[in-house]
Formats: structure tokens, C-alpha cells, sequence
């Protein structure tokens, strides 16, 4: 597609509210669709719409396990960074993002509280408990990228850790899935 074509098309889909611009420290900024169905359509019924109206899921099949886990991490993730941003109720979060480097390097969540205290953080959706391991990845990223953490944050489909669990307090918060019942209350 022609670069004017597809500017326009990017524009069209931001003003029906399809895709949206997620500002981003550290790199550029990058373009997501504004709900995960809408993400869901595009990636695995749109492109293959033929095959499923004709009853073949076959392709529809093997999209999904090919993708499902880039899928649900970045659903996941989103879905933390909404919880963050409802369980800082003392010191709200005024921003919030991902951080991103043009090199690769990737932090789930950054965000910045009305007191200016940086809050850094990983989503781990698998089925395994995070180990203290993750704690200490997130810090050698944070070094990498000059950024100087107030408050870590883990956040964990399965839980953590006893070593992890005993590190818990004001520099560390941990999440587990059981904490996103506050976002349907």
C-alpha cells in the first residue's frame, strides 16, 4: 500500500475510533486498535472472512494458536495497566504507558503518579508463579534504559513466589489475576 494511502486509512480508523496512538517514553509512538475484539476481528476473521463464511475455520484454526499468546499478552497488559491505574487511589497514576526503545527494549508498564514517584512494571501471563528472577530482569532493564524506578510493579496470571511474595511492600507492589475483580466492581 502507497504511504499516503495508508496514512489515510490510519486516519480514517483513528477518527471512527477504531485504532488509537499510544504515546510511548522512549521510542516511537505505536498504533492499536481500542478494544481486543476489535484487535481480535482484524487479526484472525477479517483477513480469512471468506473461508469462515464458507465454514472452513481451518485457517481461522491455526491463526489462533499460531498468535493466541501474542494475543492475550497484550490484552492482559492492558488490562493490568486499568488496574494499576484504579488500585493507586492515595497517589494516583497521572500517566500511564508502556516504554518502548527503537533497540527492542520493552517495559509493560510506566507510569508517572501525581507526585512524580515512577512506577515501572511486568506482566507475566503464564501459567507459572513469578520467581524473584523477573523482579531482578525489570531492574537490569530499568538500568539499560536510565530509568530510575520509585515503585516496581509484577503483575501475575498464576501469583509469585515465596521469595518474591517477602519483598512485597512500598518499592515493590505485586498483582495476581484474583486483584482484577476491582476493575468489575
Amino acid at each position: 500500500m502507497e504511504e499516503n494511502v495508508a496514512e489515510k486509512a490510519i486516519e480514517t480508523l483513528r477518527e471512527r475510533g477504531i485504532l488509537r496512538q499510544k504515546r510511548c517514553k522512549g521510542a516511537d509512538d505505536k498504533l492499536f486498535f481500542t478494544t481486543p475484539f476489535l484487535r481480535f476481528w482484524f487479526a484472525f476473521i477479517s483477513p480469512i472472512f471468506k473461508g469462515i463464511r464458507d465454514g472452513d475455520y481451518r485457517e481461522v484454526q491455526e491463526r489462533w494458536e499460531r498468535h493466541a499468546n501474542e494475543f492475550t499478552n497484550q490484552t492482559f497488559k492492558e488490562l493490568s495497566q486499568d488496574l494499576l491505574r484504579e488500585s493507586f487511589k492515595e497517589e494516583p497514576i497521572m500517566e500511564m504507558s508502556e516504554y518502548w526503545q527503537n533497540d527492542g527494549l520493552e517495559i509493560d508498564i510506566y507510569g508517572l503518579t501525581k507526585s512524580k514517584k515512577r512506577v515501572v512494571g511486568l506482566c507475566k501471563y503464564s501459567n507459572n508463579k513469578v520467581k524473584k528472577s523477573e523482579l531482578t530482569r525489570l531492574q537490569k532493564l530499568c538500568a539499560k534504559a536510565n530509568i530510575q524506578a520509585d515503585i516496581f510493579v509484577l503483575v501475575a496470571k498464576k501469583g509469585f513466589s515465596s521469595e518474591l511474595k517477602s519483598l512485597k511492600g512500598e518499592q515493590l507492589k505485586l498483582y495476581t489475576v484474583k486483584n482484577f475483580k476491582a476493575l468489575v466492581e
